[in-house]
């Protein structure tokens, strides 16, 4: 069976929107819009990464397709580590920095962590996986709204706030991953469903009204994680997977990750941020795209990189 070409094309779009996320777009000319993109719409991202992997999580049935997973998993997060090394060595809470991930690499050590947790699981009545998706995004989503908030004294508002608390594996990676999981358990698809694009519609109007009473109602500070995120993410997939477009290339699939693990190397580097064009943003893209395209090209040659 050939990959699907559209969701390899929703993956980099996905890893643009983190992109841009990183980027604060719009946050010094139009501070709203920015927050409904960077705080809603882009944060659709990584759960749509998670249900998309958590869908072929569901044919690692076996301890030994598990252990191959995670080696591959464990290896291109120590690889992409060790390149951001410098950015995090000095880091007060260095072995935090390297249990949960630095910056965007969180995702990668989640995976894995969320993946052997959802593997000892897996035999588990469909309910009781159902039951643990609600309460562990839940409890991610209170507290990030309580820290926000700032009702509560500082020593508990302090820790409440520390993003390590609630996005991590249990309470993002490992729900979303289970939702994945379910849908190819479930067999659940759009195939039947002519209108399934106003599906699509209505719950990206939830994540921005969502978003929108989060900046008007809580706080406009950061915010990773939003109840809709439970919604609008598996339809996403469902949507691009009933788009169906066949393909044997990996290309496609490998850009998306390259974008995803490199843009921050860039965004960082001193001449990026020396530069003071206003075209700051379209110069970047211009050196993001040629260095993920080589970045996929070496990992044809030298392998683990993506």
């Amino acid at each position: 069976m050939g990959r699907n070409l559209s969701i390899d094309i929703l993956k980099i779009i996905l890893a643009l929107f983190v992109v841009f996320l990183h980027m604060n777009f719009l946050k010094e000319t139009y501070p709203m819009m920015s927050f409904l993109l960077v705080n809603g719409i882009f944060r659709i991202a990584v759960p749509v990464f998670l249900v998309i992997t958590g869908f072929y999580f569901f044919h690692i049935d076996t301890t030994k397709k598990l252990q191959k997973l995670l080696f591959r998993t464990f290896l291109l997060y120590a690889i992409w580590m060790l390149i951001y090394i410098s950015y995090w060595k000095d880091n007060e809470q260095v072995w935090l920095t390297v249990i949960f991930g630095y910056h965007h690499l969180w995702y990668l050590i989640g995976t894995l962590f969320s993946g052997i947790i959802l593997f000892l699981l897996r035999n588990q009545k469909v309910i009781l996986l159902s039951v643990l998706v609600f309460i562990f995004f839940g409890i991610g989503y209170i507290i990030q709204v309580l820290g926000n908030l700032h009702h509560l004294n500082s020593e508990s508002d302090s820790l409440l706030n520390d993003y390590l608390l609630y996005r991590n594996f249990l309470f993002v990676c490992f729900p979303f991953l289970t939702i994945g999981f379910l849908i190819n358990k479930l067999k659940i698809n759009f195939e039947k469903y002519k209108y399934s694009y106003v599906l699509v519609v209505f719950s990206v109007v939830m994540v921005i009204a969502e978003s929108y009473f989060n900046y008007k109602m809580i706080s406009s500070e950061s915010t990773d994680i939003l109840f809709s995120l439970l919604f609008v993410s598996p339809i996403l997939f469902l949507y691009g997977q009933k788009i169906y477009i066949k393909t044997q290339s990996k290309i496609w699939a490998s850009l998306s990750t390259a974008i995803y693990v490199v843009h921050p190397l860039i965004m960082k580097s001193d001449f990026y941020k020396e530069i003071s064009s206003e075209y700051k943003i379209l110069l970047f893209f211009l050196i993001l795209i040629p260095v993920s395209l080589l970045l996929v090209f070496l990992n044809q040659k030298l392998k683990y990189l993506l």
